[in-house]
C-alpha cells in the first residue's frame, strides 16, 4: 500500500468523481484509476461501486476512508514537524526593537540565541515603537520589542509584557551630580541642560511628559540624536539625559543617578500580528525573550 494510492483514494471518495479527483491531485485520470485498481488488488476488495457512472464507496471503502485520512494527516503532521526542526537549523528571524533595547537588552539575548541556533540569520531593525508597529502591520517584521502603550489606532497585535524598567539620569563623570542628594527629582531638572533624543523616540515622549507634569518645559542643549549619540554628548559634558537603567548599566564611564520616587518606568512588550503565527524560528526567539521577564501578561491590542 503506497501513500500516493491512499491520497488518490481519498480524493475519489470526497469528490465521487474520478476526473475531478485527478484534477485535485494533479495527475491524469488514467493514472489515478490505475493506482486505485492496484490498491484494490492489494487489499483484495473493491473500494468503489461504479454502477451507471455513479461512484459510491463499498463497505470496504467506508472502512478504509477514516484510516486513510488519519494516515495522510499523520504524514502531513510529520512533514510540518520536520520542516519546523529544519527551520531551527537554518532560516531567519526579522526582529524590530527600539534603539535603547538594541543597546541594553538584546546583546545578551541574541548571543544566547545564536549559541543555540547558529544557522538562523538574525535581521534587526531599529526604530521607535510607532515605526515598528507599522512594520509589523505590513509584514516586514516577525516580532518587535516595543514600549507600551501602543499608539492610538494600531493594527491588531498580540502583545506580551516582558518587563518594566526604571529610567535613570546619566551625566558626565567630570560634572557635579544632578540634584541635591543621592536621587534626583524630576522638578530638579527644571534648569538642567538636557541632551534629548529625536522626535518619535519613546524616551523623549516620556521625559517631556514627566517635565510638563511638574509644570515646566525642559531645556535642550542638543537634541535629535539616537542612543549612542546621546550618550556621547553626555560624556562630552553637554548635558544630562534620561535613559533606561539597562543602558546606563552598560555605560560605565557615566555617572548614574536614580530618580526619586515615584520615578519613571517604561513597560517593554514583545509584539506580533494577531492574524499570523510567527515562523518556528521566531517562536523560538520569542521563548528566549520571554525567559528574561516571565512574560506573564498577554493581551490583544487593536
Amino acid at each position: 500500500m503506497q501513500f500516493q494510492q491512499l491520497l488518490y483514494f481519498v480524493a475519489v471518495a470526497e469528490t465521487r468523481h474520478f476526473t475531478r479527483a485527478a484534477e485535485r491531485v494533479h495527475v491524469s485520470q488514467p493514472s489515478l484509476s490505475q493506482q486505485i485498481k492496484a490498491l484494490e488488488n492489494e487489499l483484495g476488495a473493491e473500494l468503489f461501486s461504479r454502477a451507471r457512472g455513479n461512484i459510491a464507496l463499498t463497505d470496504a471503502g467506508e472502512a478504509l476512508l477514516p484510516l486513510a485520512r488519519r494516515i495522510l494527516a499523520d504524514a502531513d503532521t510529520a512533514r510540518i514537524e520536520v520542516q519546523e526542526l529544519a527551520q531551527l537549523r537554518r532560516g531567519r528571524v526579522r526582529l524590530g526593537a527600539t534603539p535603547s533595547l538594541c543597546t541594553g537588552l538584546l546583546p545578551d539575548v541574541l548571543r544566547a540565541f545564536h549559541a543555540s541556533h547558529p544557522g538562523i540569520q538574525l535581521l534587526i531593525e531599529e526604530g521607535g515603537s510607532h515605526d515598528l508597529v507599522r512594520e509589523l502591520a505590513r509584514g516586514a517584521l516577525d516580532l518587535a520589542l516595543i514600549v507600551l502603550p501602543l499608539p492610538t489606532g494600531s493594527p491588531a497585535l498580540t502583545t506580551i509584557e516582558l518587563l518594566r524598567e526604571d529610567l535613570v539620569v546619566v551625566s558626565s563623570a567630570d560634572e557635579e551630580p544632578p540634584g541635591s542628594g543621592s536621587r534626583v527629582r524630576i522638578a530638579e531638572l527644571r534648569d538642567a541642560p538636557l541632551v534629548m533624543f529625536r522626535h518619535g523616540y519613546d524616551l523623549r515622549e516620556l521625559t517631556v511628559a514627566a517635565c510638563r507634569a511638574e509644570g515646566f518645559e525642559p531645556s535642550f542643549t542638543v537634541e535629535g540624536g539616537e542612543m549612542d549619540a546621546v550618550l556621547g554628548f553626555v560624556r562630552a559634558g553637554l548635558g544630562l539625559a534620561v535613559v533606561p537603567s539597562m543602558v546606563a548599566a552598560r555605560s560605565r564611564d557615566l555617572r548614574v543617578t536614580p530618580l526619586a520616587r515615584p520615578g519613571l518606568r517604561r513597560t517593554i512588550a514583545l509584539a506580533h500580528r494577531s492574524d499570523v503565527d510567527p515562523p518556528r524560528a521566531a517562536r523560538e526567539l520569542q521563548r528566549v525573550l520571554l525567559g528574561i521577564g516571565g512574560g506573564a501578561s498577554q493581551r490583544q491590542e487593536g
